[in-house]
């Protein structure tokens, strides 16, 4: 039976800037990736060359069908040195947006997807105070030059993500079997991460920069300096161009129990998401990002269950997760959701297609009851650099062959495409 969603639904796909673009010499990660003994298991290069070849992957969007593109704008082009913002740049982006109205799909542009400017990490980065008054006047620049054709705006990718790395970091200390990372951590180095910071400080002639990059495991202080920046690009935005509607994405679990372990469940739901909801009760819409499930028992999170299928991550292949998740959120925070980011790194493209009807058939169960979910943009819209991981992780809805940055729309792609197309499954 065929299920119809709402008449405007969005349909689409994600990218971030320093994954896709290639050759962003001014952010941190490209310090990160190039420094010697890095912990990266190559360096991104020119990625997916995307900031060449956007309008040939935004119009490949719209020929599958796909009427919404969730990418980023990326800080360390726009402002290279602090004060100094390129208007080659905001021109770039400008033609990236253009592109998109061309082909009539809605942007939904994220402000800060991980990557910094290497000055500002030089400043103290995420765990300077200074930083919300930073980021906001970025972000203000870029909405004063680029509102108009901007009708949604994530100001922070995964505000919450540096809880998840610190968790993560710990258990593998404790050569504890669990979930995998949900963002590209090459736990194979672990050990030698002291050592790749040491690196890194001199590179950056900062001192403590093992928690000043984003991707780091937070102090309370930081992690209060995120959501600050948060609130602060929020009102700088809205002065900006008010009818811009503005959010946040978090990186959430469907958090689940056995027997005893449902006090963890709980903690772990309100250390990753409701301590939050505060700094997110004036946004307009939030951005839901989910990829699998977390079990707690009685000791802790358990591993995935034996026989369970993983994907190229080491998550357990669980689409109804987003079901779950989308539940939880509007019943802590009702407001619009967007669903920014969903999908499963694999080579078997008939799996991610049964991962796109799953998910979307818990979607649809929730915008029936009546929860306002508003888009669902799958991660991501091409094969691409998976930060510490490199290149061997393909999330894509299209493969792209690196040596000649050819595309290949795969069967998930048209799958998606055709769906949005009815806007039903």
């Amino acid at each position: 039976m065929t299920k119809q969603f709402p008449e405007g639904f969005l349909w689409g796909a994600s990218t971030a800037a320093h994954q896709v673009e290639g050759n962003n010499t001014k952010s941190d990660f490209w310090l990160m990736e190039n420094v010697e003994g890095s912990m990266f298991k190559e360096p991104s290069g020119s990625a997916v060359d995307h900031y060449r070849l956007y309008k040939e992957d935004i119009a490949q969007m719209a020929k599958m069908g796909l009427n919404g593109y969730r990418f980023s704008i990326e800080w360390a082009r726009i402002e290279p040195e602090e004060g100094h913002f390129d208007a080659v740049e905001i021109e770039h982006y400008r033609n990236v947006l253009l592109t998109c109205r061309q082909w009539n799909i809605t942007p939904i542009v994220t402000m800060h997807h991980f990557s910094s400017p290497q000055w500002l990490i030089r400043e103290g980065g995420w765990e300077s105070a200074g930083t919300p008054a930073r980021f906001a006047r970025y972000c203000a620049h870029v909405i004063r030059e680029l509102g108009d054709l901007i009708p949604y705006v994530c100001t922070i990718n995964e505000a919450n993500i540096s809880l998840g790395i610190k968790k993560i970091m710990k258990r593998h200390q404790a050569q504890a079997a669990a979930p995998g990372a949900q963002v590209g951590m090459n736990t194979d180095r672990m050990a030698q991460m002291q050592k790749h910071y040491d690196k890194l400080s001199k590179a950056f002639g900062s001192p403590a920069l093992g928690v000043q990059a984003f991707l780091a495991p937070r102090s309370e202080n930081g992690l209060q300096i995120i959501f600050k920046a948060h609130m602060e690009a929020r009102t700088a935005i809205r002065q900006a161009c008010p009818q811009t509607k503005v959010g946040i994405t978090l990186s959430l679990y469907d958090y689940q129990s056995v027997a005893g372990g449902e006090a963890q469940a709980a903690q772990a739901l309100q250390e990753e998401f409701l301590q939050f909801l505060p700094y997110l009760q004036n946004d307009d819409f939030f951005g839901l990002q989910n990829y699998t499930r977390a079990v707690y028992g009685a000791d802790g999170i358990l591993p995935v269950p034996e026989g369970a299928e993983k994907t190229q991550m080491g998550n357990e292949y669980y689409p109804e997760g987003l079901e779950a998740v989308v539940r939880y959120v509007w019943k802590s925070l009702e407001i619009p959701i967007i669903i920014t980011e969903n999908g499963i790194a694999t080579d078997d493209d008939t799996r991610r297609v049964a991962y796109i009807d799953r998910a979307l058939q818990g979607v649809h169960d929730c915008i029936a009851e009546g929860i306002p979910v508003k888009g669902y943009m799958h991660w991501s819209l091409m094969d691409n650099f998976e930060w510490q991981l490199g290149f061997s992780r393909r999330f894509g809805l299209i493969a792209v062959e690196r040596t000649t940055q050819e595309r290949t729309i795969k069967p998930s792609g048209l799958h998606l495409g055709s769906l949005a197309k009815k806007n039903a499954i």
